[in-house]
């Protein structure tokens, strides 16, 4: 589970709350169904109507990649294999390393291996894995991209209930009590716009592009690594080369980490 996503929302509720609590007003005034429908459903018909089924059919699998963290391997986790992998090829062939694939749970990092294995060009498998890279990115650009542009729609859409609601409040005019709880309750649906937009949607976005940067990132150490050990590479080389990818902390703790064992990010 991704704990960052989930403290995230708890904070940002927590901090509507107790901002309201603060200035006086009741909880009870968000328990608006007029406001819910025009934010939640506007915003997913503003949704469809902006991208293809065919992607809009994606947003609960790009959910489960925000509230969870990804099984592929880690950095530290590929620069151990392919040392190991380099200390094999070196000592008993290429064809040795055919029963490693099977513990190989990244599917990139699978045809990657198999590709080395049998013994195809470099320059093929470079070109073959980053067209698969970028077959990603476009992917995951336009995941990121529903979130984004659910949230510019919905402070919108906000607006919209807001004006809505005022339209109905000039309706009472002549009772105070009622014109007041119109005005407030048409303010609801701007507060619950706005929240949505930039508490939710939109750093829903930005954290889908970072996780693709990272996977990115990830698999081009992979492209590097298989690379080196078809050149002959020797294992530290290896591991002086793809370390450059790390993040300085995590280089760090791997170097640290090296005359005890692999290390993980998780120690780090």
């Amino acid at each position: 589970m991704d704990k960052s996503s989930i403290i995230g929302i708890i904070l940002g509720v927590g901090t509507l709350i107790l901002g309201m609590l603060l200035k006086g007003s009741s909880l009870e005034v968000l328990l608006n169904p007029a406001a819910v429908v025009i934010i939640v459903l506007g915003t997913v018909a503003t949704v469809f109507i902006a991208f293809p089924y065919s992607d809009i059919r994606r947003i609960p699998k790009l959910f489960g990649v925000l509230f969870t963290n990804s099984r592929d391997a880690s950095q530290t986790e590929i620069v151990n294999k392919f040392v190991e992998y380099a200390t094999i090829s070196r000592r008993d062939g290429m064809l040795a390393l055919e029963s490693k694939i099977e513990e190989i749970d990244d599917p990139f990092f699978q045809q990657a291996s198999r590709m080395m294995i049998d013994g195809q060009d470099p320059d093929f498998i470079r070109h073959t894995l980053h067209e698969r890279i970028e077959a990603m990115q476009e992917r995951h650009d336009s995941g990121a991209a529903i979130f984004s542009q659910a949230g510019t729609y919905s402070p919108s859409l906000g607006v919209l209930g807001a004006v809505l609601g005022l339209i109905a409040a000039l309706g009472n005019l002549d009772d105070i009590t009622k014109l007041g709880e119109s005005i407030a309750a048409a303010f609801v649906a701007t507060l619950l716009g706005i929240f949505f937009g930039y508490v939710l949607w939109h750093p829903f976005a930005n954290k889908l592009r970072r996780k693709s940067k990272v996977e990115v990132l990830n698999q081009h150490m992979i492209i590097e690594g298989t690379i080196a050990i078809i050149n002959g590479s020797s294992p530290r080389a290896i591991e002086e080369y793809l370390s450059v990818y790390m993040e300085e902390k995590v280089q760090r703790a791997y170097k640290e980490g090296a005359d005890r064992g692999n290390v993980t990010e998780q120690e780090i």
